[in-house]
């Protein structure tokens, strides 16, 4: 069994400059940006000429932390802290959204088009249905403080990165499909060695699910085995990044990998685009 990301990952295209970027995504043959303004949220771009073709606005939006799409039902989900729900968008920008009753930060999507919602004060997994009907609500063990985002594997498992730079850990874990039990993770103390994180805060599972692992304070993106038990390699370095990394998306079909990069000052973010890299 091969991972997808058989060479370490080469900048192929930068996406235009702008407000901060809270999310990206692919679906088909388009680039879904999201950026933090009034209006014009989602920025859609052309998979292989890069170029913008239309904008869409997520109404009644308040915050965004996380942007997903669904191949099976054409459709964006977003994240809104603030108002504690979820937006879900067409592709034509009719939206609607339905509540989650705690501040959503990730967002993926599982074999059964159902969306898993991350939220992270509470350590809880939240399924719902594409029609926002909660199917179940998972408790997530003690130990995994902060969770950031998840992803749902093929045997019901899930693959969740936790940690901030204060907490005990900093960890990227697969725990048990009841939420029960941390079945192995990759990661421990904070830090900036090889097998170390500070703030592992965004996953892509590949194919033959190989994990992808986004690394905000060491600005970097590393490949895990299947088993979590080593780093096959580093996909991007932080020589290859001009700000703070934040999100990511894997488009297997593409071979290309989306990073969201922001820039901080004076305590805040103040620009953001998306760079592009072969796998």
């Amino acid at each position: 069994m091969n991972c997808c990301l058989c060479t370490e990952g080469q900048l192929v295209y930068t996406l235009p400059e702008g407000p901060p970027v809270a999310a990206v995504t692919s679906l088909g043959e388009e680039i879904y940006l999201l950026r933090e303004k009034d209006v014009d949220h989602v920025e859609v771009y052309d998979v292989i000429s890069y170029r913008l073709l239309r904008c869409l606005t997520v109404r009644n939006a308040r915050s965004l932390s996380d942007m997903t799409s669904c191949k099976h039902f054409l459709c964006l989900y977003i994240a809104d802290p603030d108002a504690e729900c979820i937006h879900r968008l067409d592709l034509q920008g009719k939206s609607t959204q339905w509540p989650v009753n705690d501040r959503p930060m990730g967002l993926s999507v599982n074999a059964g088009h159902n969306i898993i919602v991350t939220c992270c004060k509470v350590r809880k997994i939240k399924e719902f249905s594409p029609c926002g009907n909660l199917r179940r609500d998972v408790t997530l063990p003690a130990e995994v403080i902060n969770p950031w985002h998840a992803i749902q594997l093929t045997n019901g498992q899930f693959i969740v990165c936790h940690g901030d730079p204060d907490d005990p850990m900093n960890r990227v874990c697969k725990v048990s499909e009841d939420g029960d039990n941390v079945i192995v993770s990759h990661g421990g103390q904070q830090g900036s060695n090889i097998g170390q994180y500070n703030v592992p805060h965004h996953l892509a599972v590949d194919d033959n699910e190989f994990v992808i692992v986004l690394d905000i304070n060491n600005h970097r993106v590393t490949l895990l085995s299947l088993a979590l038990d080593y780093i096959v390699r580093q996909v991007v370095s932080r020589e290859q990044l001009k700000w703070r990394p934040d999100r990511l998306c894997l488009d297997v079909q593409q071979r290309r990998l989306y990073v969201t990069e922001n820039e901080f000052k004076d305590r805040t973010f103040t620009a953001g685009r998306v760079v592009v890299f072969t796998v």
